[in-house]
C-alpha cells in the first residue's frame, strides 16, 4: 500500500548517484515485484516475511571507464503541450 515502491525507487537512484560520486560503480538489480526473486533473496539473506526486498545494489570498482553517452534529443522536449 501507499507509495513505498516510488520511495524505494528514489532511494535506490540516490544510492547509485552517491556510489558514482565516490568513484565506485553499482548496478540496480530489480527484485520486487518478481515473486521468485523476492523469495530467493528472502531465503539467501534470512529476510522475514513481513519485509519485502525491493532491489539489490552490488557496489565495486568499475572494470572499465566508458565515455558518457549522449542521449539528448530536442524532439523529446515538449512545452505546454504534447507534440506527437
Amino acid at each position: 500500500e501507499g507509495f513505498w515502491v516510488q520511495d524505494c525507487s528514489a532511494a535506490t537512484e540516490n544510492l547509485l548517484l552517491a556510489i558514482t560520486a565516490h568513484g565506485l560503480g553499482g548496478v540496480w538489480l530489480g527484485v520486487h515485484p518478481r515473486k521468485d526473486r523476492v523469495e530467493g533473496l528472502r531465503k539467501l539473506l534470512g529476510i522475514p516475511q513481513h519485509v519485502v526486498p525491493f532491489a539489490l545494489v552490488p557496489v565495486g570498482r568499475p572494470g572499465e571507464r566508458k565515455p558518457r553517452a549522449s542521449r539528448f534529443k530536442e524532439s523529446r522536449i515538449h512545452r505546454n503541450t504534447w507534440k506527437g
